[in-house]
C-alpha cells in the first residue's frame, strides 16, 4: 500500500494518540500558505534570549540537517546558546538519543521498536514533531541522457543485494554497456532504511557493493563527478545542486513522475515521498535554553523548511507541534 506522506504523518500521531485533524488541501493550497505564520503559533512571549546560555547537542538526519542548522543559525544570532548540529544518520543517531547523550535527534523516518526499547530502558521519554515533507531524490550525473525515468522495478534491480555488478544495458537494453557507478546512504541513514523498504522490499536489505557516506552532501559530490554515477539523497541537496545532477523520474505505475515540491506535497512522487521528524528528550526540556530553541524552532518551521528546500506541511501540524510542546512544558517531571 502507497501512503502520501501526508497520510504517514496522520498514521504517526494516531500512533502516538494525537487526535489532530490534518487539512487534506490541494498541493497548491499547501504551498502557497508557508509564507504566513501558522494559526496559533506564537513567538514565545516575556523570555529575553539574550540571557540564555548553554549548549544544545542535535544528532541524527543528514537529511534532516538543513533543518536544524538553519534553525540553529537564525537561533544564535540572537542568544548566547551554542547549537551543535551533527551528523550520525537517523540510525546513529538514535544510539546516541536513546542514552541521552544528544538532547534533539533529528530523523528522516520514524522510530523503531527496538530503539524504542533502547529509550525506555535508558529512561529516556520524547516528544516527536512533524517539520516537512521530502522526496528521496534519484539522481545522475546531467551528461547522462539515458536514465531520465525509472521504474521502482527497475530500481529494485539496480540496488537489492546478491546482484553483479550492474552496466546500463542491463537495465535497458538501449542504454549504454557502461558500468553504473553507485552512491548511497550508510546503513546508519534513515535514508537508506526507508529507500530500501520501498524500493527494494525490506528496510536494509541492500548490495553492499557502492559507495556509501552518511552525510548527504558526499553523494551529491559522488554523483556530480562521476558520467556514470547513479544515487539517492534528500531533495534539498538535490535542489540546492540542480545545476550539477539531473534528477530521474520515477513510475510506480502511474506514470514518471519528477520530484518536486508539488509532487512530493500531493504524493504522487511515490514512492519516495515521506515526512521529516525532530524528536526532543522530555527531560531536557526543563533547561531553559532546549526549551526556547525548540520553541523557536517550531515557530519557524513553515518558513525554514522552506527555505533549505523542503516543502512545508499544514497549518493544523505546526499549531499542534506547538500545543504539544507548551502541553508537554506544562506537564510534572519526573
Amino acid at each position: 500500500m502507497r501512503w502520501a506522506p501526508r497520510d504517514r504523518v496522520r498514521q504517526l500521531l494516531l500512533l502516538l494518540g494525537l487526535g489532530i485533524v490534518l487539512l487534506l488541501a490541494p498541493a497548491s493550497a499547501t504551498l502557497a500558505q508557508h509564507a504566513t505564520p501558522a494559526a496559533g503559533v506564537l513567538p514565545s512571549a516575556g523570555v529575553d534570549l539574550t540571557q540564555l546560555s548553554g549548549t544544545i547537542v542535535a544528532d541524527g538526519s543528514s537529511t534532516v540537517w538543513p533543518i536544524t542548522a538553519e534553525a540553529a543559525d537564525r537561533f544564535m544570532g540572537m542568544a548566547s546558546v551554542i547549537v551543535e548540529v551533527e551528523i550520525s544518520g537517523t540510525g546513529g543517531g538514535f544510539r546516541r538519543f536513546c542514552v541521552g547523550e544528544s538532547d534533539l535527534q533529528n530523523a528522516s523516518r520514524e522510530i523503531t521498536d527496538e530503539e524504542r526499547a533502547a529509550c525506555a530502558a535508558s529512561g529516556v521519554t520524547y516528544e516527536v514533531f512533524p517539520l516537512g515533507f521530502d522526496g528521496v531524490t534519484v539522481a545522475v550525473h546531467p551528461s547522462n541522457t539515458w536514465a531520465q525515468c525509472l521504474s521502482v522495478e527497475q530500481l529494485r534491480a539496480i540496488w537489492e543485494p546478491e546482484r553483479p555488478e550492474g552496466v546500463w544495458k542491463d537495465v535497458d537494453p538501449a542504454w549504454p554497456n557502461e558500468k553504473i557507478e553507485l552512491y548511497g546512504p550508510g546503513p546508519d541513514s534513515g535514508t537508506f532504511d526507508y529507500f530500501t523498504e520501498e524500493i527494494v522490499g525490506e528496510a536494509g536489505l541492500s548490495r553492499t557493493d557502492y559507495i556509501p557516506s552518511e552525510n548527504d552532501l558526499d553523494l551529491v559530490e559522488g554523483v556530480a563527478s562521476q558520467r556514470n554515477a547513479l544515487g539517492y539523497f534528500g531533495y534539498a541537496y538535490y535542489a540546492e545542486n540542480a545545476d550539477r545532477l539531473h534528477p530521474v523520474a520515477i513510475d510506480s505505475g502511474a506514470g514518471c513522475v519528477l520530484p518536486s515540491p508539488e509532487t512530493i506535497a500531493d504524493g504522487s512522487y511515490a514512492p519516495l515521498s515521506r515526512p521529516l521528524f525532530l524528536y526532543v528528550n522530555r527531560e531536557r526540556l526543563t533547561r531553559p535554553e532546549v526549551r526556547e530553541f525548540v520553541r523557536f524552532t517550531l515557530d519557524q518551521s513553515n518558513d525554514i523548511v522552506d527555505t533549505v528546500g523542503y516543502v512545508p506541511m499544514e497549518a493544523t501540524i505546526y499549531a499542534d507541534n506547538r500545543a504539544r510542546l507548551e502541553a508537554a512544558l506544562a506537564a510534572p517531571t519526573a
